[in-house]
Parts: structure tokens; sequence; C-alpha cells
């Protein structure tokens, strides 16, 4: 029995939706890039979880979701003021 999670086509890419979070400057889309990106990244250290993967991978999927939350917090409490 193969409990192994299914690769995820779109979230091997995490990168480009990380970086396009980052690097929107339109405030109405950056709620939903963040939320893209942090999915692609949780669903990618999923799949390392259940195989082999880079210890440097981890560890950039592990900066990447806390610069994406930093990120989130910095706008939620910009747009709260």
């Amino acid at each position: 029995m193969n409990t192994a999670f299914p690769p995820c086509p779109n979230h091997r890419d995490w990168t480009t939706l990380y970086k396009a979070a980052i690097l929107e400057t339109n405030n109405i889309v950056i709620p939903r890039r963040v939320s893209e990106a942090e999915t692609a990244v949780l669903a990618r250290g999923r799949e390392l979880f259940h195989s082999e993967g880079t210890l440097e991978e981890k560890e950039a999927l592990e900066d990447a979701l806390y610069a994406l939350r930093a990120f989130r917090s910095a706008w939620e409490h910009t747009e709260a003021a």
C-alpha cells in the first residue's frame, strides 16, 4: 500500500507562486497570491515528507512559509490601519 501523497503538478513549481506573491503590487490581488503560494509550499512540503528531498529544498520551503506568513501579517496590519 502506497501512503505517499500523489505529486501535485501545479505545486511542484512552488517557487514561481512564492515569487509572484512577494512581488505582487496590486493590493487587491495580494491575498489570493499569498494563499496560492502558501498552499503550494505546504503541498510540496507534504510531498517531501513522504519522499526523498534535498535538505536545501526543505529549508527553502520553511523559509518561504515563514516569509509568506510574515508578509500576510504585515499586509493585514497595513490594511487595518
